[in-house]
């Protein structure tokens, strides 16, 4: 049985708690993607998510207008948008209960911890798709 550790991306980009909303677009957008784990130093906050981020935005321009977006920007701190009630699993979660949470909850991501709650992977649509990509050619 294939499990949460078998597919998950374990090379995280993550955001510390201190960061401002300047800082996760432009990691957002260099790296190009759309969930941050947040961390306060070792320990996972929560996440930061390409939503979130993109209403925070809206909310900015809407209140500021586009000639403050930058500044304001930089003086929105990360603390004030993270998803801190997040679902996680652990590495050995089997994978049928992750696409079944996927499914139901609809939601992007889902970070992976480790019983002592360390953030160890993530689990992305991406992550699912070259699985599926995987089962495909093997049966070509």
């Amino acid at each position: 049985m294939q499990t949460a550790a078998d597919i998950m991306t374990k090379n995280l980009v993550t955001l510390p708690l201190t960061a401002s909303l300047k800082d996760a677009h432009a990691i957002t957008r260099d790296k190009g993607i759309r969930h941050l784990p947040v961390m306060e130093g070792e320990q996972f906050v929560g996440m930061l998510t390409q939503k979130r981020m993109m209403g925070a935005v809206i909310n900015l321009l809407a209140t500021y207008g586009a000639n403050a977006l930058e500044r304001r920007e930089g003086q929105t701190p990360v603390r004030d948008l993270v998803e801190v009630d997040c679902a996680t699993v652990t590495p050995d979660t089997p994978l049928l209960a992750v696409t079944d949470f996927f499914l139901k909850h609809r939601h992007g991501c889902l970070p992976v911890v480790d019983e002592n709650g360390k953030l160890v992977g993530m689990l992305t649509s991406s992550d699912f798709v070259r699985l599926c990509r995987n089962l495909l050619a093997s049966l070509a």
